[in-house]
């Protein structure tokens, strides 16, 4: 099942009161006895048009929504249905949380709500994993779907807690192996992307949930970006890449599987390179370091004009900088950057905070540290971005 719990304590001093006053049972029955008298006329709500029915339900409260799937086949049937599903979401405003994966939370995942600015708890059901999957691994995430990687097989689990819809998608080769992966939504299911460096073959993996298939494409570089922990930016239909030094832009077609290069100057005096995209605008931008033999002094951000070129947006204030620096140690492979709803989000996989950039105000801000999380901890953080959907179904 899917829970969503709030964090937030409740005030210590507040008490229930056991009294009951003599009146209030009086109250409760002349509400009940006015209740049941009020009967909703069958030749009245049987003549309700669909349309007008699909307009009142997707204003309900999505788990009340749930609940009543089971009492006919006609609102089960609705969760299929793209239109009105585009409408309960339009309806609901069901928010977007930033997931915190680490090894030592199992089926729990912290959610930060930047919008309000509070913690959650996701719970996800065990009944959505296979019985044989004894340690699971969140790799990537997308419009609601999460994928993780099966450790004790050579199979991948995608699943949309929301909807409780979850498929066991094996990998075609054996010995496992891959880099980069990155789980792509489409307006017809989804895609994951891969690469697979196997000497003295490299190859491109790419599995359509459409026919349920992997298809395998040559010819990629074998160098790309310096971490495992960033995935591709989508833009334009490809997904994008950085290569190490010296630094350019790589792109990989989704539809024909073509790899081509960004003609783009890249600035210069950069220490790292990380890519994230708003795939609503498409626009690419560019998080990079600044400074010479490898350690930053600075970190800018850019965004990729229309005709062609890296402009600057943003530097990271002085201070930020220091920190975000002291706390890779210039060991700039643990640093990974994605998109969330209009925030641009820097992390590192051994620090439990976020610095994230917020593009509508023009400001930097840091994470509040998850109160969930014991201080010992001091590696294996990995965040993403999730944005419950319903119709986004495995």
């Amino acid at each position: 099942m899917f829970h969503l719990k709030s964090l937030q304590a409740t005030p210590s001093g507040l008490k229930s009161d056991p009294k009951i006053k003599s009146s209030q049972p009086m109250i409760v029955n002349a509400l009940k006895s006015e209740a049941s008298s009020t009967k909703m006329d069958p030749k009245i709500w049987s003549k309700l048009p669909q349309e007008l029915l699909e307009h009142v339900l997707c204003f309900l409260p999505l788990k009340t929504f749930l609940n009543l799937r089971s009492t006919c086949k006609n609102f089960n049937s609705l969760v299929f249905s793209a239109p009105f599903v585009s409408k309960h979401s339009s309806a609901s405003h069901l928010s977007s949380f930033l997931l915190l994966s680490h090894p030592q939370f199992y089926c729990h995942f912290p959610l930060y709500d930047i919008t309000i600015g509070s913690w959650r708890n996701l719970t996800v059901s065990v009944s959505l994993f296979p019985s044989f999957a004894s340690q699971l691994n969140l790799i990537s995430s997308s419009n609601g779907l999460l994928c993780f990687s099966l450790s004790n097989s050579c199979s991948f689990l995608v699943c949309n807690v929301l909807a409780k819809s979850s498929r066991v998608i094996q990998h075609p080769f054996f010995p496992f192996s891959s880099e980069l992966l990155t789980l792509v939504s489409t307006p017809k299911g989804y895609k994951i992307f891969m690469l697979c460096c196997k000497f003295p073959s490299n190859y491109a993996l790419v599995y359509d949930s459409k026919d349920h298939s992997w298809r395998r494409y040559d010819g990629f570089q074998p160098l790309l970006i310096d971490t495992f922990h960033q995935e591709g930016a989508l833009h334009n239909g490809s997904l994008c890449f950085s290569t190490p030094e010296p630094f350019s832009i790589v792109r990989f077609n989704l539809e024909n599987g073509e790899w081509g290069n960004l003609n783009t100057e890249m600035p210069r005096e950069l220490t790292f390179v990380r890519l994230v995209s708003d795939t609503v605008k498409g626009k690419l931008y560019l998080v990079g370091g600044m400074g010479r033999n490898g350690i930053s002094r600075s970190v800018r951000l850019w965004e990729l004009g229309k005709g062609g070129n890296w402009e600057e947006l943003e530097r990271l204030p002085e201070l930020m900088c220091r920190k975000i620096v002291s706390v890779c140690y210039h060991k700039y492979e643990q640093v990974y950057c994605f998109w969330h709803e209009g925030t641009i989000c820097v992390c590192c996989h051994t620090w439990p905070e976020i610095l994230y950039y917020k593009l509508s105000r023009r400001s930097w801000h840091w994470l509040p540290k998850c109160p969930l999380m014991p201080d010992k901890w001091s590696c294996g953080f990995r965040w993403f971005s999730f944005a419950p959907q319903l119709y986004a179904l495995a």
